[in-house]
């Protein structure tokens, strides 16, 4: 017989939890438990689980496979929106090596949760970690409404508390490293002899002056195709843009700025259908071995998205106008470049957007 247990927070607020356990020759063989706002939706929750449990197997079927683990593979299996990479790899990671995935998920507690988070902390950041927590919380999230599994959802929101209170896990920190003339300048050279000795070298300077004045990301870059382009009305449309919580399938119109659609005019046809067509992570391996071999510290690929967009600040135009170039779905996350003070753009009369974008007379 299930149970109800009235709650009540710090502001007066009542909640009540609907708990059944069931015993078998005097012994818990199942356990569960939901919270609800109304005692009446926890009564008819309560009669609802009753009368599924009471079906033949019912019971041997919430014992067979019931580890974190199956949780994980039944979520990779099932999501009909594509998983990403680094999310993929993550699930992985944590059902092969961590002691967690063996673990039933009835017994996983807010504790479980952040020994796991220790564990994890041992030679990795907390950035990191924080990526890990959120990847396995979205497990959590829908176990116990889409497939009856119990995982406790509240127990992964104890744990993050605690987590952060503890420092163990924290969001990414945002890097404001931006090139300079100098070294841009640099590197444009450096890819200028390696063009002219290799024919079939990436074309790593139309690459770096197309992701500084689009604001586009590798992956980004490399996926646009020439179907994807619009010349009649500047824009481009670009796939699976990074967007928190969803990667796959976020497709945006984003506007092209002058200078870049320059660059997109400069490229040679190919019988292929990208404009850019270049592995990401190639392009980003280059640039990283570049920079190294001429002294230049601490700067990726990724940074020439931060150095267009803060560009187009310095230009003077305001948060809605960027966003059109950038993509960003969120104007909080372009609040960061209101600090920037110098106005006018540098990029005026640069004489490497004419070398590798001669403008059409």
């Amino acid at each position: 017989m299930g149970t109800i247990t009235e709650r009540k927070s710090k502001n007066g607020k009542k909640s009540y939890t609907a708990q059944i356990r069931l015993k078998r020759d005097k012994v818990v063989v199942h356990s569960e438990s939901q919270t609800f706002e109304r005692k009446a939706v926890a009564t008819a929750w309560i009669k609802k689980r009753e009368t599924e449990l009471r079906e033949p197997g019912a019971i041997d079927r919430l014992k067979e496979n019931s580890t974190l683990a199956h949780a994980i593979d039944r979520y990779i299996k099932e999501s009909k929106k594509k998983i990403g990479r680094t999310k993929a790899q993550v699930l992985a990671k944590i059902k092969d090596e961590f002691e967690i995935a063996n673990m039933a998920c009835k017994e996983i507690e807010s504790a479980d949760i952040v020994k796991f988070a220790t564990e994890l902390s041992h030679g990795r950041q907390p950035q990191t970690v924080g990526n890990y927590i959120s990847h396995l919380s979205s497990i959590f999230a829908i176990a116990r409404p889409a497939w009856k599994i119990d995982l406790d959802y509240s127990a992964m929101e104890d744990a993050q508390v605690v987590l952060k209170r503890l420092g163990l896990i924290a969001k990414s920190t945002q890097r404001d490293r931006r090139p300079t003339l100098e070294e841009l300048g640099k590197l444009m050279e450096h890819y200028s002899d390696r063009e002219s000795r290799y024919a079939a070298h990436i074309p790593m300077r139309r690459l770096i002056a197309f992701a500084i004045f689009s604001t586009r990301r590798q992956e980004e870059i490399s996926r646009i195709t020439w179907s994807d382009y619009e010349d009649e009305n500047k824009r481009v449309l670009v796939r699976d843009m990074k967007n928190p919580g969803e990667k796959i399938g976020n497709d945006v119109w984003c506007d092209l700025p002058p200078e870049a659609i320059r660059i997109i005019a400069a490229m040679p046809p190919t019988k292929v259908k990208e404009i850019f067509p270049y592995e990401a992570r190639s392009v980003s391996a280059s640039f990283t071995r570049a920079c190294s071999l001429l002294g230049i510290e601490d700067l990726h690929f990724h940074d020439l998205r931060h150095e267009g967009v803060s560009r187009l600040f310095e230009l003077g135009w305001n948060i809605p106008h960027v966003a059109t170039v950038s993509g960003h779905r969120s104007w909080n996350s372009l609040k960061r470049y209101s600090h920037i003070k110098q106005r006018g753009d540098k990029y005026e009369g640069w004489k490497w957007l004419d070398i590798v974008a001669p403008a059409k007379q």
